[in-house]
């Protein structure tokens, strides 16, 4: 194995290069992987193209990338449970592990996490990464490297699934297919939720929603989404509602959808601090309102489930570039955001 690696660098905005670093050296609880995919994330698109996402301000270059799988090459002495030639997810985000939040297990809200490709820490857009072996989680046999990758936003799914309580015999509607949308879907229904009803305003994403397993796709360009659900359930909504596009229209019509008694899950982040949301009607409904931040204890259920179910992650990737094409992929990811889905670097 050479000594040096290639990493490609976010120097400015718009700006990937590439460099040569030394090949990380692995401490005794770590493994050193070699990435084999890598998947190009939503907020890596934000810090491409604006430098930032609220709070979290790219100061320094950085290299982006957080939802990926790849081999371990080598294992510190401590690093049970792996052994070079293993395939694995990384689960991007460490937790300190002593906070109120670690202790109860919901560590996705741990305040000094240390998380792949938000300011100031480094992410997989690299050949090779030392990382902690108690957050790499091996892959069931049969399983791709891109199916590992595509752990991470199945997780954020599951947790969202979650959040909403979903049972057998529910209905839902999905505000949104795109990646998050989708594996939504995919949540849903290992949970046995299978009138799953799906809003986008891309043919082409709500065609995927439908391959995947949607009852009914609505295009909320040319459709009155609410309406339509309201005549779909008798006047009475669905069960659950999950708003996955993150944008203030989707987010104002998941309290006119939901049941009486049902649950609003909020999954995307909408950019508007003010939105005029209609409180009173979910009052009056008695609804529940939750929200998702990343995920918890889910990288073991959903590798289990992507691989014995088995769920057909791969079928959500659009498009496929190489590690030496990065800044030909966020250019295309940037350009084609309308016409796809999920493009994955291979390395």
């Amino acid at each position: 194995m050479t000594d040096y690696m290639q990493a490609a660098v976010l120097r400015s905005i718009g700006e990937i290069t590439y460099e040569k670093r030394p090949v990380p050296q692995i401490k005794e609880d770590q493994v050193l992987v070699k990435i084999r995919h890598c998947g190009i994330c939503g907020s890596d698109v934000h810090y491409y193209q604006h430098g930032r996402i609220g709070d979290f301000i790219v100061k320094e270059p950085m290299v982006l990338g957080h939802e990926c799988a790849g081999e371990v090459v080598a294992a510190g002495s401590q690093a049970t449970g792996l052994k070079a030639g293993d395939l694995v997810a990384l689960e991007p985000g460490v937790p300190c592990g002593v906070c109120e939040f670690c202790r109860k297990g919901r560590y996705n809200l741990c305040p000094d996490v240390v998380f792949m490709a938000t300011p100031p820490y480094d992410g997989a857009f690299m050949e090779y990464i030392a990382y902690p072996a108690r957050w790499c989680y091996k892959l069931l046999p049969g399983m791709s490297t891109v199916s590992g990758a595509l752990i991470e936003p199945l997780a954020v799914g599951f947790h969202a699934a979650g959040q909403g309580h979903a049972e057998v015999g529910q209905s839902a509607l999905v505000l949104g297919a795109g990646c998050i949308g989708l594996m939504t879907i995919l949540a849903l229904k290992t949970r046995g939720v299978n009138e799953i009803y799906v809003s986008d305003l891309v043919d082409m994403r709500l065609d995927k929603a439908s391959e995947l397993g949607a009852t009914r796709v609505f295009n909320a360009g040319r459709e009155d989404v609410p309406a339509l659900i309201q005549d779909l359930t008798g006047n009475e909504g669905v069960d659950l509602v999950f708003e996955t596009a993150g944008s203030s229209v989707t987010t104002r019509q998941t309290a006119s959808a939901v049941k009486r008694g049902g649950q609003v899950v909020l999954v995307g982040m909408t950019p508007d601090p003010e939105i005029n949301y209609d409180f009173s009607a979910l009052m009056a409904k008695e609804a529940s309102l939750s929200t998702v931040f990343r995920y918890h204890n889910l990288y073991p259920v959903c590798i289990d489930a992507a691989g014995r179910i088995p769920l057909d992650l791969d079928a959500v990737v659009t498009k496929t570039f190489q590690f030496n094409e990065i800044p030909e992929a966020f250019e295309w990811t940037v350009a084609n955001r309308n016409d796809s889905v999920k493009v994955v670097i291979a390395f």
